[in-house]
C-alpha cells in the first residue's frame, strides 16, 4: 500500500511502512536481484537469529529509503533486515535477515559510489 505521504508499505493487523517512498521499494527490489547475482554465499537468519547481526562497520544503503526494511553496507557484504511483516501483524519471529556475503567493489555498489 502508498500512505498519503508516499510511504510504500503494508497493512496487516496495523500499517507498516516498509520504504519512505516508492522509489525506495524499487531500489530496494533492485538491490536484492543485484546481491543475488554477485553474492558467493546467500544467509537467512530468521526471528531471534536476526539479533545476532553486528552491524558494526556497516553504513545504510540509502537509496532504499528503509523504515521497517532496511539495507545495510558493509565490507565485503549486503545486510537486508525486513521487519515490516512482523511488525504489521505483530509477529516479532516473522522478522528475516538476509546476508549476500563474499562481495567485490562492484558487487557491494554495482558502479554507483555513495554520493550517488
Amino acid at each position: 500500500m502508498i500512505s498519503p505521504p508516499g510511504e510504500f508499505g503494508i497493512h496487516g493487523d496495523e500499517w507498516a511502512p516498509l520504504h519512505a517512498t516508492i522509489e525506495g521499494w524499487v531500489e530496494s527490489l533492485a538491490l536484492a536481484h543485484h546481491a543475488s547475482m554477485w553474492a558467493r554465499q546467500v544467509t537467512k537468519l530468521v526471528g531471534d537469529d536476526v539479533d545476532g547481526i553486528d552491524l558494526n562497520g556497516f553504513a545504510p544503503v540509502r537509496e532504499v529509503m528503509g523504515l521497517a526494511d532496511t539495507w545495510w553496507r558493509g565490507p565485503d557484504s549486503l545486510v537486508a533486515l525486513y521487519g515490516g511483516e512482523a511488525a504489521s501483524f505483530d509477529f516479532p519471529r516473522g522478522r528475516i535477515a538476509v546476508i549476500s556475503s563474499g562481495l567485490d567493489e562492484w558487487g557491494l555498489r554495482g558502479g554507483v559510489d555513495d554520493d550517488g
